[in-house]
């Protein structure tokens, strides 16, 4: 996309994102003058920082005052976008009961403000909470008897950013040992931003216990940032990097393979080595040994398919995050969340444990995966 297409895309975006709201709210309810230039005001000015704070805060400066005005901004306009397109049935709804005007789109500013309130509310304390544990049993015909009941605890995007989450991070810590899991995956998406900026946060996972490993992935948001960075950061708080390879773990005899691939946008990244590769990942391995696949996107389950993997563990999707967002996340991807069979392969995606940019998550909560492993 050129540079004047981009341009345009991004300008009628944020027109539309302000403009419905701005109708509904403001301008179709003909408040009083004063009320309508005072509204009218807030959501010019807020449409035309927008893009400036988004390009400080998630652009090379990565300013992270600019991030969280930003941020928030985005999250309530999207909710207050959304919902303001949605009750243009509650508007023909009044309309045929023979509500006139202005009553009737005051009535429907209202109820918009109303709902957009409520779940940017609610939204904000899900997003900002420790996850809850999502129990899943997963079947696995190829796992040997001495593995059966293996407990694999998944968190993914976890998104360390411009809010200083450090207790947070103390937090699932001691949620994720309370499981007392034999294996723990983060699959990728760990944080936004540099070592030095987010090491604070994400040092609390060196105190993650699992006995038989802890296996650590590169999501597409490592690779804005620092990405071979923080695959040394994480193994210098002793987390397996799984960065195109593999581990095998055994218990009673039956052994299990763990392996990780990179994010496809490492292919592009221009650091040496990075980039999907999952026949170095398999490399050597005993085909007669079951396989999880740590793969940081839904849809590199279609190179995992082709290589028979038993288990894909994957995040990203973030299951929306912010409704309906789900519905263009589903353009890209094979699946939003839960546990799925794609051929020989099945496929387990967390909606991630934490949130990317705007701090809410709207029908779309966050979680732990306890993942149970059971023996065919």
């Amino acid at each position: 996309m050129s540079g004047i297409r981009r341009a345009t895309f991004l300008l009628a975006a944020v027109l539309l994102l302000f403009g419905e709201p701005w109708s509904v709210l403001i301008l179709l309810p003909d408040w009083p003058a004063a009320v309508t230039i005072a509204g009218t005001t807030i959501f010019a000015v807020a449409a035309l920082a927008f893009p400036a704070l988004m390009f400080l805060g998630h652009g090379p400066r990565q300013n992270d005052t600019a991030a969280k005005v930003s941020d928030v901004t985005l999250g309530t306009i999207w909710v207050l976008f959304s919902w303001s397109v949605l009750t243009h049935v509650l508007r023909l709804a009044l309309d045929l009961s023979g509500v006139a005007a202005p009553t009737r789109p005051r009535i429907v500013a209202a109820a918009t403000l109303a709902v957009a309130a409520v779940l940017l509310v609610a939204g904000n304390r899900i997003a900002m909470r420790v996850p809850p544990v999502k129990p899943v049993d997963v079947r696995i015909p190829r796992l040997g008897k001495g593995l059966d009941g293996l407990r694999v605890a998944v968190i993914t995007d976890t998104h360390y950013g411009p809010l200083d989450r450090t207790r947070w991070s103390e937090r699932l810590v001691a949620k994720v040992n309370q499981l007392e899991p034999d294996v723990v995956c983060h699959a990728g998406d760990l944080a936004d931003g540099s070592v030095a900026k987010r090491r604070k946060q994400v040092d609390p996972l060196g105190g993650v216990q699992a006995p038989m490993g802890r296996f650590y992935i590169t999501g597409n948001h490592e690779y804005f940032g620092e990405a071979q960075a923080w695959l040394d950061h994480m193994a210098s708080l002793g987390w397996d990097t799984l960065h195109n390879r593999s581990t095998l773990v055994e218990r009673d005899g039956a052994q299990l393979l763990f392996a990780g691939i990179d994010d496809p946008t490492g292919a592009a990244s221009g650091l040496p080595g990075h980039g999907p590769d999952l026949a170095a990942a398999l490399d050597g391995a005993d085909p007669d040994v079951p396989v999880v696949l740590l793969a940081h996107q839904p849809k590199q389950v279609v190179q995992a398919q082709a290589e028979n993997i038993d288990l894909q563990i994957s995040g990203h999707t973030h299951g929306g995050q912010i409704w309906p967002f789900h519905l263009l996340v589903r353009l890209d991807q094979p699946t939003l969340s839960g546990l799925t069979r794609h051929g020989p392969t099945q496929l387990y995606n967390s909606r991630g444990s934490g949130f990317w940019g705007p701090p809410f998550r709207v029908f779309a909560p966050n979680e732990i995966a306890l993942l149970t492993l059971r023996a065919g």
